[in-house]
């Protein structure tokens, strides 16, 4: 410690500011000891539809927002970051950029979760051994939906970026790493890491050794050099850059968004479960220190780790559309002009009026995971109002998640007792009672639903001391509503019955005599202006 510093006047650090860089907004949310939100700031930003099946989103101006939020946050709570104890990431998992080190100029766009243009990288990687060539070694299977692909498909794609990543001369990673990069300065030093619950979702880490695979990095024409170091959950990673808003604070807490929420759930004890109702659906549960490789169409993948001690492990069943569903409706279709309209619309018609909406827009995932799905509504009589079209909405995150948990139950050989449940879609009270009648078990929602920016909020404080451990994160945690099921099983089980028959319709679509047919270069700013006005109530589809 340099002098200066030395002589500074010591000030009470009272504070833990999170970063939630999401997939369709950043968000800073300062939270006190108590886990409770002291002040919150959120900013979207465009996302970019080149094409059918390709998702972009511009790192440049994330990293904008993110200053621009982090700055609003500090003056709401009319504070300066000496009352800050540590700040922690979380971020959209699987969105993956590449970037030069010298200049911090991205060679590409972000290229997110959802896009699938390296489904032929994946059939050329899988080749005779078929999609699950790497699970044993990484824990998933060879998907669009993983970032290691991704930064294969911009080193061939990109003019001049092979030669630039022998060199040396370029960095890649998930959304974490680059603000992270950022926050601790840049091309002048930053800091070039990630966490374990990140890098578990590249296929490139190893599941049980938490290091890269250089095998399968050389597969996929990746130098190691790179990627980002991997670290522990909860530790300090960094600094904040000199002359910054967050000057010399602790970077301390990195975790994936689900894990965090996972974390926030204080889901620390093997068998316990959370779900998370954003731009996707997310089903984690927590199996310990032993990674379970499931026979279910779910992937293994790390849940946290606290400094030195081992890894605790997860179950994960991911769904692709969830809250982007209702997006869609708002957006595309028009049906309503805010996504909080949804369940009013919903709860104007008594049931779904036979109709089923598969929303298998980029193929569907656990426990499915077929490329070659597309979304379908089916059961469509003269009868179906746009009422029935909200229900079917609602009803389909329902019967995926209900999908999920099944097989989860099936891997872990023991079944859920109840579902603890966060994200913007919680609010939605219609939808939680049909998911606990799905499901069949309780649903229960706490009393702070922002959850995912808590647990990276507690991985931060933690490491610097802020908290003592995992136990104040239980200890915080308290219920806010409960939701049981009420629903008779033999109208449960047609339901779902009906519902299987409608995921059958959605397979074998993409296939060699299929086009996929898009615009040109689309971006989501003609609708900009809606899902502005929309942000005070948006769904957090992040």
């Amino acid at each position: 410690m340099n002098s200066s510093r030395q002589s500074t006047p010591t000030r009470p650090a009272r504070y833990v500011l999170s970063i939630d860089q999401g997939t369709t907004s950043s968000r800073a949310i300062l939270f006190d000891h108590g886990g409770a939100i002291v002040a919150a700031a959120q900013k979207e930003h465009r996302q970019i539809l080149p094409r059918a099946g390709r998702v972009e989103h511009d790192a440049t101006e994330i990293w904008a927002n993110v200053r621009a939020v982090v700055a609003q946050v500090l003056a709401q709570a009319e504070i300066n970051r000496r009352e800050l104890a540590a700040v922690g990431i979380t971020n959209q998992r699987e969105s993956t950029v590449v970037w030069d080190r010298r200049t911090g100029e991205p060679v590409h766009n972000v290229i997110v979760w959802q896009d699938t243009r390296t489904q032929a990288i994946c059939d050329r990687l899988a080749g005779d051994s078929g999609p699950d060539r790497y699970r044993d070694r990484v824990g998933l299977g060879l998907s669009t939906y993983f970032s290691g692909p991704k930064i294969t498909w911009v080193l061939e794609n990109v003019p001049g970026a092979r030669e630039r990543a022998h060199a040396g001369d370029l960095l890649a990673g998930t959304m974490d790493s680059w603000v992270l990069w950022n926050l601790t300065g840049g091309p002048r030093g930053g800091v070039h890491a990630t966490d374990v619950t990140n890098a578990s979702r590249t296929m490139l880490m190893n599941i049980d050794t938490l290091d890269w695979n250089e095998g399968i990095c050389a597969d996929m024409g990746i130098p190691p050099t790179m990627l980002p170091t991997i670290g522990p959950s909860v530790g300090v990673f960094g600094r904040g850059r000199a002359n910054g808003l967050l000057e010399d604070v602790p970077i301390a807490g990195i975790l994936g968004d689900q894990q965090a929420a996972t974390f926030g759930q204080a889901c620390f004890a093997p068998g316990q479960a959370k779900n998370t109702y954003g731009t996707g659906c997310f089903m984690l549960m927590n199996t310990g220190t032993t990674p379970v490789r499931s026979t279910n169409g779910l992937l293994t993948t790390v849940c946290y780790q606290i400094g030195g001690e081992p890894a605790v492990y997860a179950l994960e069943g991911s769904i692709a559309v969830a809250g982007s569903l209702v997006q869609w409706l708002r957006d595309n279709l028009g049906i309503m002009s805010e996504s909080r309209q949804i369940e009013e619309l919903a709860a104007s018609v008594e049931d779904n009026g036979g109709a089923y909406f598969v929303p298998a827009f980029s193929g569907l995932f656990a426990p499915h995971w077929r490329p070659d799905a597309r979304g379908a509504l089916v059961g469509l009589t003269r009868f179906v109002n746009k009422g029935h079209l909200a229900r079917a909405v609602e009803e389909a995150t329902a019967f995926q998640t209900r999908e999920v948990l099944e097989a989860m139950n099936a891997d872990s050989g023991q079944a859920l007792s109840e579902l603890k449940v966060d994200g913007g879609m919680t609010r939605d009270e219609l939808l939680m009672q049909f998911q606990a009648d799905q499901i069949g078990v309780p649903v229960v929602r706490p009393r702070v639903t922002e959850t995912t920016a808590l647990g990276a909020a507690y991985a931060a404080g933690i490491a610097v001391g802020f908290w003592a451990g995992t136990q104040d994160v239980v200890d915080n945690w308290v219920e806010g509503r409960r939701w049981v099921p009420t629903m008779e099983d033999n109208e449960r089980e047609r339901l779902f019955r009906n519902w299987k028959k409608a995921v059958k319709r959605t397979l074998d679509w993409v296939d060699d005599d299929v086009v996929e047919l898009g615009g040109g270069s689309t971006s989501s700013e003609s609708t900009s202006s809606d899902k502005g006005r929309d942000a005070e109530n948006l769904l957090h589809l992040d």
